[in-house]
């Protein structure tokens, strides 16, 4: 008989958070097969490390060196170890705050410990942790000087990510002389690593995304680069399109400063550490803000956001600290498939980590009609999506498979009794007959 209904999943994510080498490895094992004959089934994906010769980036050329022998390893040196980053806000307009900054050590012994924001004393529920004023922000409005043609930019769907990106390419051409300079450092220090010190999939060598075959995330992975080469064929446009707006910079256009693979590393640096504002102008809405992310560590348990308020960004804490507890804020409705991507980790709490399965009843079937009635008399849709979350597949399987025990009954008397009955959309005891 053929299927009355079809299923697709797309894929999200459900593995545990683990330190690398074990991280990477468990990552292979994520993949989903649909084990039923009857039902069509898809896997469906949203959207190396690299050498730096005599070109500027994001990542700076002091601290970052790539080794003689022309392999992929990265090391660090540093010349700053009395740089701080919560100093210079200070002395440029940050108030009094309750927070500190500390150290992490990296997985990778060639890459020296991140940087996290801490309480430095003790916070209860609804309290200030910091306030850092606009000034200190980086915007869109504030790269263009112009809100009209930063909203210009982003409605015609150039990415701010992008835009950001290169602002801070062509100030790291600035070095010492750049406002940004003590930012940008923190910026290369931390690598575009995230809370477990792993940088994104997007900066993996081939031999560590070779972790990852066999799942659907290396795919999504693959467009997203694919994505970001595209963000780099539009930054002469970009260039020419509000070029008096860059006229600061005596430099060559974009694609002739910076190299792709340097603009990549930009870009994944400020994409794991992009505040999305709410309720201000388009010009505003994706910010970089010190104390901020990646500084930050994600909790998707955590409702404490980053909120624009009159002229400054502030932090109000939902839960207690005490002094030299790491400080988390909200990632956002995110499955760890783009945690993972996007600031290199994941979470294994996240309660948003979900395999979306999408089941559709078929509209050649003769008694489509019928199916679709008793469907909305369920409150379901004759193409429905269900979320399977952590730690409650069962309730999720339990409402799926009345959906699909609908979507094959055949026997006109089978479905007059769907139709009668007041119980469930299809009985478990019509399943033998479908």
């Amino acid at each position: 008989m053929e299927a009355s209904c079809s299923l697709q999943v797309y894929q999200g994510s459900l593995f545990p958070v683990l330190s690398p080498p074990h991280f990477l490895t468990s990552l292979s094992r994520i993949s989903l097969a649909s084990s039923s004959p009857y039902c069509k089934t898809k896997n469906f994906n949203t959207s190396s490390s690299f050498r730096l010769r005599n070109r500027c980036s994001i990542s700076s050329s002091p601290e970052i060196l790539v080794s003689s022998e022309g392999d992929d390893k990265v090391v660090e040196v540093s010349d700053d170890s009395d740089f701080d980053l919560k100093s210079w806000m200070h002395s440029n307009g940050l108030p009094p705050c309750k927070v500190l900054l500390k150290e992490k050590s990296s997985h990778n012994s060639n890459y020296r410990p991140i940087h996290y924001v801490a309480a430095s004393e003790d916070l209860q529920v609804g309290d200030i942790a910091f306030s850092v004023p606009n000034s200190l922000v980086v915007t869109l409005e504030k790269v263009l000087g112009n809100e009209t043609v930063a909203e210009l930019l982003a409605s015609n769907k150039l990415s701010e990510l992008a835009c950001l990106a290169l602002y801070l390419m062509y100030e790291k051409k600035q070095g010492q002389k750049s406002f940004w300079y003590p930012y940008i450092r923190e910026l290369d220090r931390q690598r575009g690593r995230g809370q477990l010190a792993v940088e994104s999939p997007l900066l993996w060598s081939e031999s560590e995304l070779s972790y990852l075959s066999g799942s659907p995330v290396l795919a999504e992975i693959m467009l997203r680069a694919d994505g970001i080469k595209k963000e780099y064929n539009e930054l002469d446009a970009v260039w020419f399109m509000a070029g008096s707006l860059f006229q600061q910079y005596p430099y060559d256009i974009p694609t002739e400063a910076f190299p792709f693979e340097i603009f990549k590393q930009a870009f994944v640096a400020v994409q794991s550490c992009v505040v999305h504002l709410q309720g201000v102008s388009l010009a505003r809405r994706f910010a970089l803000v010190p104390l901020g992310p990646p500084l930050l560590a994600y909790s998707s348990t955590c409702r404490a956001m980053l909120t624009a308020v009159d002229d400054a960004v502030q932090l109000v804490v939902d839960r207690p600290y005490k002094p030299g507890e790491p400080i988390v804020v909200w990632c956002g409705p995110q499955p760890n498939s783009k945690l993972l991507l996007n600031y290199g980790f994941v979470d294994e709490d996240n309660h948003y980590d979900r395999i979306v399965v999408e089941a559709a009843l078929n509209t050649e079937d003769p008694q489509y009609q019928e199916k679709r009635m008793v469907a909305q008399r369920n409150g379901k849709l004759s193409q429905q999506s269900f979320h399977v979350l952590v730690g409650k597949e069962r309730e999720a399987v339990a409402d799926l498979l009345p959906y699909l025990r609908l979507g094959y009954v055949s026997d006109p008397a089978d479905m007059q009794s769907v139709i009668t009955s007041q119980g469930p959309i299809c009985p478990e005891s019509l399943q033998n007959n479908s």
